[in-house]
């Protein structure tokens, strides 16, 4: 039987669908609510509405979640890292240069691939092309990653990310020093009125966004920093430390790949060397979705990371 839920709106003023279900739906994410709407999951007195659409107190409002549709991606034995399991969810830590999930042009290779060749079942909240996926990092971002096996633990962990109980703790290398040292970013975020595939900080139209930092060392012309995302927009880290002027290490997209233009040898080597966005998701700690449990969880730098960095200390 369609698990359903009957919602009566309450309150003064007008507010939108999609808001108000954020609102009511806890667990759900904001992708997985439009697709509720738009898929016609979602009648307000027998009517079907847009996410845009008006509500007023008094409408009762009925959501059908529709069955699952059985994944038809490949499952491939794909080696990973994996930090944690229980019945509900899995920590794994994701390698630099793997894709969380299939999208357009990709259909193997990605961690959902991998993940599916696993024992345990993933969850189907996020759709055919994203079992068991509640949050994401970019391909070239390593680190750690938390993944539901089924639909409640799913909603828990997406509950906490939506109302941000989460910590997210982020290593980084960066372009010069930042100063002050410590500080907090508060820029909000949107795409590039330009590149649709980047993102940029935005006066109006955008997300708000915070991202704090902390400088842990010093070395040769770069910094090493400590970074918690206290929300998590899309290339939040990597667009905010360029609008504070410090890009990312290796970071094509948003200027942190000038290598040729170093003039020293002995500094253009180890990062040419390098070659990747040295970023990496260091830390997790979230409740256990069964039993509210705080757990915390961390994973060490790459060895390639690590190497960059004993190489730079050498320097001066």
């Amino acid at each position: 039987m369609k698990r359903s839920v009957e919602l009566v709106v309450e309150g003064e003023g007008r507010t939108r669908l999609d808001r108000y279900l954020m609102t009511r739906l806890q667990g759900e994410s904001r992708t997985s609510i439009q697709r509720l709407i738009l898929g016609g999951h979602v009648r307000i007195g027998g009517r079907h509405l847009k996410p845009s659409a008006f509500l007023h107190p008094g409408d009762r409002i009925l959501v059908e979640f529709p069955d699952a549709i059985p994944s038809r991606l490949t499952p491939e034995a794909i080696p990973l890292e994996i930090v944690h399991q229980d019945p509900s969810f899995l920590v794994v830590s994701k390698p630099s240069g793997m894709v969380v999930h299939p999208g357009a042009g990709r259909r193997t290779g990605t961690l959902v691939n991998a993940l599916l060749a696993l024992e345990g079942g993933l969850s189907r909240v996020g759709g055919e092309e994203r079992p068991g996926i509640v949050h994401r990092l970019d391909r070239e971002t390593s680190g750690l990653l938390v993944v539901a096996r089924n639909d409640s633990a799913h909603r828990s962990l997406s509950a906490q990310f939506a109302r941000r109980e989460v910590s997210k703790i982020y290593l980084t290398l960066v372009w010069g020093e930042p100063v002050p040292s410590r500080g907090r970013i508060e820029a909000s975020l949107g795409r590039h009125p330009v590149s649709r595939t980047r993102m940029a900080v935005r006066s109006a139209g955008g997300r708000s966004a915070v991202t704090e930092y902390e400088t842990l060392e010093r070395m040769a012309g770069f910094s090493f920093l400590k970074v918690r995302i206290l929300t998590g927009r899309t290339h939040q880290i990597r667009v905010h430390l360029k609008h504070l002027g410090h890009a990312v290490v290796g970071d094509t997209e948003y200027g942190g790949h000038r290598f040729s233009a170093l003039g020293r040898k002995e500094l253009r080597e180890p990062l040419m060397a390098f070659g990747r966005l040295a970023l990496h998701a260091h830390h997790l700690q979230f409740r256990h979705p069964d039993t509210g449990e705080q757990l915390r969880f961390e994973a060490p730098l790459p060895a390639d990371f690590a190497l960059l960095l004993e190489r730079l200390r050498g320097l001066k």
